[in-house]
């Protein structure tokens, strides 16, 4: 870690980051995070029985499109041609919740974290929305980078 914050210019004014100088590598970031909910809302998931439709279909394209839209939400990330945005979602019964990852790909001279970031939490949050006719409890929780390889930081991969 380079103990700086990378946004700021030397006056402390929020600044996008030169990536002109780096060289342009294949990079890959990997996020997950979690949505709690109760044993009925992730069996109505499961089932499909939901009447807005394919919950976890609609949640993974949300994802993606969000993954796309990475730079207009958040305000200094560099707008990216992304080579690939996939999202896994998993219905886990033993714990009743809907786990997700987005894994982003591109070759490209900065990093794709907060495109993963970006696909994983909205895809959660699409899955809140269809579901919370039935249950308003449902938490997100977890969202965090779990793998990042590419450029000059190298490799980084969460602890389990």
């Amino acid at each position: 870690m380079t103990g700086e914050l990378t946004h700021f210019d030397s006056a402390g004014q929020a600044r996008m980051v030169d990536v002109s100088d780096k060289e342009a590598t294949v990079r890959v970031a990997r996020a997950g995070c979690r949505v709690e909910m109760k044993p009925e809302t992730l069996a109505l998931i499961a089932s499909g029985g939901h009447a807005k439709g394919d919950v976890l279909g609609i949640a993974r394209i949300a994802g993606i499109m969000a993954a796309k839209r990475t730079a207009d939400l958040i305000p200094l990330c560099h707008p990216l041609p992304l080579s690939s945005v996939e999202l896994a979602l998993r219905c886990d019964a033993e714990h009743s919740r809907v786990e997700i990852e987005a894994t982003v790909k591109v070759t490209h001279r900065t990093g794709v974290e907060m495109e993963a970031l970006t696909a994983a939490s909205v895809a959660a949050l699409t899955v809140y929305d269809m579901c919370k006719a039935v249950d308003r409890g449902m938490v997100v929780t977890d969202l965090r980078l779990l793998h990042k390889s590419g450029g000059r930081s190298g490799t980084y991969e969460a602890q389990p």
